[in-house]
């Protein structure tokens, strides 16, 4: 997809950075904005401390797709009952359309503090957008505009370094980690997590892997090509730490700059657009909602179509369907209806009375609850030597998936007791 002329980290990142990057999506950004207004730097560790763990069930969902040829819901289909399958799917569906719904009804938001119109026009607007980019582009364009708008997210970095920040509060809240004790806190964590580790990028990073193997002929699922292996867990590797450390820079970015700008004003509670792009302001000053409206449009632009697309591969594969952004829309029509009604089922969300901001929210909470019961099944799929084969994960990267899995669960039952 990036010409051989290129330097060759641009070669090697492709669903890992993509993954990386959509996780910064429009409920992310609200989610880590109202942690730090509402606590500061206090819950800055989860960057750091998550970083690892969800490198590794990121790896794991990527080994599930090169090393099998099958995406997640496709294995789960050959290898477990019926119901499991059509369960984890449902899950996966309710959970993608909220979050569909909460993100495109946040970049009409975004753009309407700078073009004040009709709200319903801008989200119906961007439903067609999102869709036409993945239904009229084909795999290899669809990937290459969304690198690019990925440094859209740079703007929340550049705020992060030249506002004032308490180095010392930062430092200790970056390396100690503190668990809020309130119920407020509690799912502020579950929202953090469930933003960060989410069930429909699981999904997309493994159904990506699948589809590069069409789109680069020489690529053999590992099963039945072993010698592809090293080269193959090289370049996931690369491609996952580099993806995921981009998110988590952004993520951590965005806390320390409402941190900085909101927290200290006494602003704890983002009820609006209009008070998250105040926290751009330092660098954009009367520009501020400009650059919001851009990073939010542009985060948005890049996750929506994951979101919709991984929500069409997990059914596709669950109803054995021909699927993936590489084939046209007359030979994959059941996957393409399926990513169209996605992307319309949860545009019609924002004609309801849902507060945009706390469906942002609400969207980040329910992926940490969906997460748990996906990532116990991946963990299980992978160490399964009938499924998985000699590339069945062992090791320090199963301990690290079943702690990711584990603190998941641990903090959701927290929380609902």
């Amino acid at each position: 997809m990036v010409g051989p002329s290129r330097p060759h980290l641009l070669r090697v990142l492709g669903p890992g950075l993509i993954t990386g990057a959509s996780d910064d999506d429009p409920s992310g950004i609200a989610t880590y904005a109202q942690a730090g207004a509402q606590f500061g730097y206090t819950l800055g560790w989860t960057m750091l401390f998550t970083y690892p763990l969800m490198v590794a069930i990121q790896m794991i969902s990527a080994r599930i797709g090169r090393v099998t040829g099958h995406g997640i819901a496709g294995l789960l289909r050959l290898h477990y009952p019926r119901w499991l399958l059509d369960i984890t799917v449902g899950l996966l569906l309710v959970a993608n359309v909220i979050n569909l719904g909460a993100d495109l009804g946040a970049m009409a938001d975004a753009l309407a503090l700078l073009l004040p119109g009709p709200r319903p026009l801008y989200v119906i607007g961007f439903c067609a957008l999102c869709v036409g980019l993945q239904v009229f582009l084909n795999y290899a364009r669809t990937v290459r505009v969304l690198k690019w708008l990925s440094l859209a997210l740079f703007a929340y970095v550049a705020t992060a370094a030249i506002v004032h920040v308490d180095w010392p509060a930062f430092t200790l809240a970056l390396l100690v980690p503190h668990l809020p004790p309130t119920r407020d806190g509690l799912t502020m964590l579950v929202a953090i997590l469930g933003t960060t580790i989410s069930p429909y990028l699981f999904f997309w990073q493994a159904s990506e892997e699948v589809e590069d193997l069409a789109v680069h002929p020489r690529r053999i699922d590992l099963l039945d090509a072993p010698a592809q292996g090293r080269a193959a867990l090289r370049r996931i590797r690369t491609d996952t730490l580099v993806g995921m450390a981009f998110s988590n820079l952004v993520a951590l970015a965005i806390i320390v700059t409402t941190a900085a700008t909101l927290h200290v004003r006494g602003i704890t509670d983002i009820a609006t657009s209009a008070q998250a792009a105040e926290a751009l302001r330092p660098i954009a000053g009367r520009f501020a909602a400009l650059v919001f409206t851009i990073g939010i449009v542009g985060t948005g632009l890049l996750a929506v179509p994951v979101l919709a697309g991984s929500a069409a591969y997990a059914i596709g594969e669950a109803r054995h369907w021909p699927t993936g952004l590489g084939r046209r829309p007359r030979e994959a029509r059941a996957f393409y209806a399926t990513l169209v009604a996605a992307t319309v089922i949860g545009a019609a969300i924002n004609f309801t009375s849902i507060d945009p901001i706390r469906a942002l929210l609400l969207s980040a909470v329910l992926n940490g609850i969906v997460a748990v019961p996906v990532m116990a099944l991946m963990m299980l799929i992978t160490a399964r030597a009938d499924i998985m084969g000699k590339f069945a994960v062992r090791g320090t990267l199963r301990l690290l998936g079943w702690l990711a899995t584990a603190l998941m669960a641990g903090v959701v039952i927290a929380m609902l007791v």
